[in-house]
């Protein structure tokens, strides 16, 4: 009896039979895909951790390119020195700033030696900067004067004079220019790029118009050039010439050529260097060696 009971417990229609067939699979399914598939998502810092492990062997490879490659020097006049170069060449602050003090004083060092007692650098550091050490010709000119004169025995030796030559700076090249100490490459090319636009120097005091020469440089260009004649000038027709024209001519920029053709407007051709003064903007000091490029 109670087996009948029970029995009925487990009798199912043909929709259960399907039914519990169909789970039975989802079951069966579901078992192999949670089996064979892997729901593990992957950290999402490790795609950025690539980049940047590639980075730093990128960079470890460029830095050790550079490290196999040589650095070129190339000749320096130390008492030019600035804070990046001495820098690179392994001076510390200290003593970049003791060369600049002495610098300061209007002093040269003229020797390896002397560069080392004014700076106090190291011998080992002074080893591998002298052999880039260049000094200006005059210097190593003058070493060997010195060396021919003590080695010179005889008295009549001493007795001789040696004379200066003095040189038309509008004969100038760059090397007699460079021999002046002070005088670099650029600064040659610079004096005679002005030379060349005011078409030659009448007067020394135009050093002083020179960018970049200070007044000691400047003394020593006096004492080693000079004005033999005045140069074939082509002359600006003050009276005449336009605004444009006058802007072209390096003593006057836009706005004085601008007032000298206002001057004219009003009061009629200028005449003389008196004149030249009356104009607002116009140097007196330099008037008298303006007027020499101008036509009245």
């Amino acid at each position: 009896m109670p087996l009948k009971m029970n029995k009925k417990y487990f009798q199912f229609s043909n929709q259960q039979q399907k039914g519990i067939l169909c789970l039975f699979l989802i079951i069966v399914v579901l078992q192999f895909v949670l089996f064979f598939a892997d729901f593990q998502t992957a950290p999402e810092f490790d795609i950025q951790e690539q980049k940047w492990l590639s980075l730093n062997a990128r960079m470890d490879s460029l830095e050790s390119h550079q490290k196999k490659q040589t650095i070129k020097r190339y000749p320096f006049n130390p008492n030019f020195i600035t804070d990046y170069k001495g820098y690179k060449l392994g001076m510390s602050v200290v003593e970049i700033d003791r060369l600049f003090a002495f610098r300061k004083q209007n002093k040269y060092v003229n020797s390896a030696k002397e560069f080392q007692t004014v700076t106090g650098i190291s011998d080992s550091l002074l080893v591998t900067m002298a052999p880039y050490f260049k000094f200006p010709d005059w210097v190593n000119k003058k070493k060997l004067s010195k060396a021919v004169v003590f080695s010179n025995t005889n008295p009549e030796h001493f007795s001789k004079k040696t004379n200066i030559v003095v040189k038309d700076i509008n004969q100038a090249t760059q090397e007699d220019l460079i021999r002046i100490y002070g005088i670099g490459e650029a600064i040659s090319i610079r004096i005679l790029k002005f030379k060349e636009s005011l078409g030659g120097f009448v007067s020394m005091e135009q050093m002083n118009d020179v960018w970049g020469l200070s007044p000691e440089v400047v003394q020593q260009l006096k004492t080693n050039f000079k004005i033999s004649a005045l140069p074939n000038l082509k002359k600006i027709d003050v009276n005449n010439a336009t605004i444009k024209e006058l802007a072209q001519f390096p003593y006057f920029k836009y706005n004085l050529a601008r007032e000298i053709v206002i001057y004219r407007s009003m009061n009629g051709d200028i005449k003389n260097v008196g004149d030249l003064t009356k104009i607002k903007g116009m140097s007196n000091e330099n008037a008298n060696i303006i007027a020499l490029y101008l036509d009245f």
